[in-house]
């Protein structure tokens, strides 16, 4: 039976960008063998299926769209791009900070790098360390980027009626 929304799906997945460099991936596997383990900081037990409802803005629409009428077993290579993904990068996302403001709500002194959250919930990293002010960038780590996903459907729940 094809997916159709509302179904509870369950899909393998390896993230990838244009270039090839894997930035995601459901299976333990793979995440070793790209390095990716340490940087998600997750377990060989924390590596299973992503599962969503299709059509509940889980996930980005374009892994959602991509797995509507597929069926369990199948598998696709999808593009995604970036408006169908985490968007473009937006100007107004990164912001600048007085050095001083910056250390005190941050706790530390600025370093490029540095991944920090605001109190609005936003989550950045520190992209310039200047003199008297610090840059933050809030956008998606993703945003602005086209990816490319090897999905496999391992599950599907029919939704309800």
């Amino acid at each position: 039976m094809p997916i159709e929304v509302g179904d509870r799906v369950a899909i393998e997945y390896v993230g990838r960008f244009e270039d090839g460099t894997v930035f995601g991936t459901s299976k333990y596997a793979v995440a070793a063998k790209h390095d990716l383990t340490e940087a998600e900081g997750r377990k060989e037990s924390e590596y299973e299926p992503l599962s969503f409802i299709v059509g509940g803005e889980d996930v980005i629409e374009g892994l959602d769209t991509a797995v509507r009428r597929m069926a369990v077993g199948e598998t696709a290579t999808v593009t995604v791009p970036p408006e169908s993904a985490y968007g473009e990068v937006r100007e107004d996302r990164i912001r600048e900070y007085d050095r001083e403001t910056f250390e005190g709500m941050v706790g530390e002194p600025p370093s490029v790098g540095l991944h920090v959250h605001a109190q609005n919930g936003l989550h950045g990293d520190v992209v310039a360390v200047r003199e008297d002010t610090v840059e933050i960038d809030f956008n998606h780590e993703l945003a602005g980027r086209t990816l490319v996903f090897e999905i496999e459907i391992v599950d599907r729940q029919p939704g309800d009626e």
